[in-house]
């Protein structure tokens, strides 16, 4: 069903597209070019700490912030991640956290951490932490609480799904997903198969834990509004996900929207996030105007 090589690939491929680095891979496109941006001015304010004491990762317990310099209660977004559970950093995604902070939404990337090193739950554990730290602290960055947008790519689709369709892992750090005002999942895993090697690392093979980790398994139940979005030559059956996610979600009388991003790659859908004129951007802008308090 799934092999691991286009996953392995995802986070050099993405380093090297976004700092220029060359490279022979024909399948990936070329990055586009940064365009001038007209709004407010960003503040960034990198490598801070979201879970300090013991257990604390000095490198992957951290976020970065990018907020509209001037603005105030503005709505936010936790930006997570992709890399199969297994690779990826926040500092890859700065034009994005840059890009959306232009247009007046601030932006929170955090690191959490990967596999091999961990397992199931502790990649979601501390998403939820990352979220609980933005609902209690954003306000001193002048961005409001009550506008709590939750975003991901891939293993992050996989991520802010289950972040906002299992409640459990919220109330551990003392929140809930009434706290999420919508989820963006990009490209996003909705269902955890313990028979494929994929997912050997990051989840093992009891197939009832697998299950409690696919969002899927949770969609029946009342949420937070979804966007999920799909590049249309994604990997081979992120679309039936999708599509499957969706279904469930709006069985169940979820607000949801599905959308389907022409002439993308997984790869493409996120680099081209950072342009104001991508239509997946301009779609989750008016997602979150649409849902924000």
């Amino acid at each position: 069903m799934y092999t691991s090589t286009p996953y392995a690939l995802l986070g050099v491929l993405l380093s090297a597209v976004l700092f220029g680095t060359p490279r022979p891979v024909q399948a990936v496109e070329t990055a586009p070019a940064p365009r001038a941006v007209v709004g407010f001015l960003v503040e960034k304010h990198k490598d801070i700490a979201y879970r300090n004491g013991m257990g604390a990762d000095k490198e992957r317990h951290l976020l970065d912030v990018y907020v509209p310099k001037g603005k105030k209660d503005f709505p936010v977004v936790l930006f997570v991640h992709g890399g199969a559970w297994k690779w990826g950093d926040k500092s890859l995604y700065a034009g994005i956290g840059e890009s959306f902070a232009a247009r007046g939404i601030g932006m929170v990337i955090c690191n959490y951490r990967l596999s091999p090193k961990v397992q199931h739950p502790a990649h979601i554990e501390d998403v939820a932490t990352a979220f609980a730290w933005t609902h209690d602290n954003i306000a001193k960055y002048g961005g409001n609480p009550n506008d709590l947008f939750v975003c991901g790519h891939s293993a992050g689709g996989h991520l802010v799904s289950l972040l906002a369709t299992d409640p459990s892992y919220l109330k551990s750090v003392k929140k809930s997903p009434t706290d999420i005002k919508g989820v963006i999942s990009i490209s996003g895993v909705y269902k955890i198969y313990h028979t494929e090697k994929v997912f050997l690392e990051p989840f093992g093979k009891d197939e009832t834990i697998c299950l409690k980790a696919s969002p899927l398994t949770h969609a029946a139940g009342k949420h937070p509004p979804f966007l999920i979005a799909y590049a249309d030559m994604d990997y081979e059956h992120l679309d039936v996900m999708a599509k499957d996610m969706d279904a469930a979600l709006k069985k169940a009388a979820n607000p949801c929207d599905l959308l389907i991003c022409k002439d993308r790659s997984h790869i493409s859908i996120i680099i081209n996030l950072v342009q104001g004129d991508d239509p997946l951007h301009k779609t989750i802008c008016e997602f979150v105007s649409k849902h924000m308090k």
